[in-house]
């Protein structure tokens, strides 16, 4: 039984699916998706008005699971699990020897080879769903991956191989409020589950023995011609399904390299490349490391130009941003190239970006230098608001100080008092 609120953890997920695991014939489907929460089957359901995304799931739940969830007590929903419980299970499988781990990126489902008299662990990484789009796009993206997961099934049972299967993700698409933290201030409860949720270690390129690359975001996305979305959040820093041989580093020039085999269905290959340069500068009198420019090429021959602007920091410091992209809103711009047609095609969002080309000490990041200044926009406009009030007291006070009164009076008993004008 598991109770309402409760998150399981890694060890209680490994110890409650360990009667799957001690099974003789073991064959294990894992589909893997970025975002998933046990919300995501009522709210994308029938009753809310959309057409049902779950065919497939459903169908199996109502046709095949019903009877085992009422006879096996093997059958087990968990409406929260840890973030890390996942890459943490894997890891178990990986560890214990005797699991043969097929990972299917491309879901070419009439290639998969499974011998049925070894333990098998699939993988099927289903494609992310959209995040900056309306929820119309969500709901394709999560029915297209319901056909994944009927064609996969029915792959498998048609060869006659018994298997059991995990449907979960990377990441919950809803956060649910902890009431034990009812009383905390709002904008504390978001920056703490913003921080849960975005728990992974950044992209690392080491050459040699030494680091020379550090890479983070919390979101990677970019959108082709205006409708597209790409994420690369999940393949590039928690399934890792991402090439970085290609990165360079020296000295004074450092090339991040990423590359991605069909990262959505029309596009073969994409790869996106960060040109970063270190510099010294005689009026500042030190070395600062710059963001040059970003490149997109699509296919191997199609390439899309930005030039970074405000993208810098001291060699020594890493560089953070909140916001990067192209859109105008972003501090931090990457602005199209004049001269590239490419670009006008591409869309860049990248959030919570930090990125250090040069200097890295201990496979960290060093002191962040955040696009931000101190003195932003509101800081200024108070500033000159406080000014000018301060300007109309002080003139005020100033003027009540010029007031004089009368050195005489008029006595009503004697003569008119007469004062000549020169006082």
């Amino acid at each position: 039984a598991v109770h309402e609120g409760k998150v399981v953890s890694e060890q209680e997920l490994t110890a409650l699916l360990q009667p799957l695991l001690a099974q003789n014939s073991r064959n294990l489907v894992l589909f893997l998706q970025d975002r998933l929460s046990i919300d995501d089957f009522t709210y994308f359901s029938e009753s809310y008005g959309n057409k049902n995304p779950f065919q497939n799931v459903n169908k199996h739940l109502v046709n095949f699971l019903q009877e085992i969830l009422q006879s096996s007590p093997s059958s087990l929903v968990l409406p929260a699990v840890d973030c890390k419980a996942t890459k943490y299970l894997l890891n178990v499988l990986q560890k214990s020897g005797d699991w043969k781990l097929t990972s299917v990126t491309n879901l070419n489902v009439s290639q998969l080879e499974v011998n049925a008299s070894n333990p098998n662990l699939l993988v099927v990484q289903l494609q992310p769903l959209a995040s900056d789009l309306k929820e119309i796009s969500t709901l394709e993206a999560i029915a297209e991956n319901d056909k994944i997961i009927g064609r996969v099934t029915m792959d498998l049972q048609e060869r006659g191989i018994h298997f059991s299967v995990i449907y979960t993700a990377v990441r919950p698409s809803r956060i649910s409020r902890r009431t034990d933290m009812v009383a905390e201030l709002r904008r504390q409860l978001m920056a703490a589950e913003e921080e849960e949720s975005s728990s992974y270690p950044p992209l690392n390129v080491t050459i040699g023995n030494d680091t020379c690359i550090l890479f983070y975001a919390s979101n990677f996305s970019l959108k082709a011609n205006n409708s597209v979305l790409i994420d690369l959040t999940n393949a590039t820093f928690l399934a890792q399904n991402v090439d970085i041989s290609a990165s360079e580093c020296t000295d004074s020039n450092t090339t991040l390299s990423l590359k991605y085999t069909r990262p959505v269905n029309g596009i073969s290959s994409l790869e996106i490349r960060f040109l970063m340069t270190n510099r010294f500068y005689e009026v500042s009198a030190r070395r600062w490391s710059t963001l040059h420019s970003v490149e997109i090429i699509q296919d191997g021959d199609k390439l899309a130009k930005f030039i970074a602007s405000s993208i810098s920091a001291p060699a020594e410091y890493s560089f953070h941003c909140q916001l990067v992209g192209t859109s105008n809103l972003y501090p931090a711009r990457l602005d199209r190239d004049p001269s590239n047609d490419e670009a006008k095609n591409w869309d860049v969002f990248i959030s919570n970006l930090q990125i250090q080309g040069f200097n890295i000490i201990n496979n960290q990041f060093s002191y962040a230098s955040d696009c931000t200044g101190f003195f932003t926009p509101g800081i200024w406009m108070g500033l000159v608001t406080s000014i000018i009030l301060l300007w109309i007291l002080t003139y005020g006070i100033h003027m009540i100080m010029q007031l004089t009164t009368n050195s005489r009076f008029d006595d009503p008993k004697g003569p008119a008092l007469s004062v000549p004008q020169t006082e």
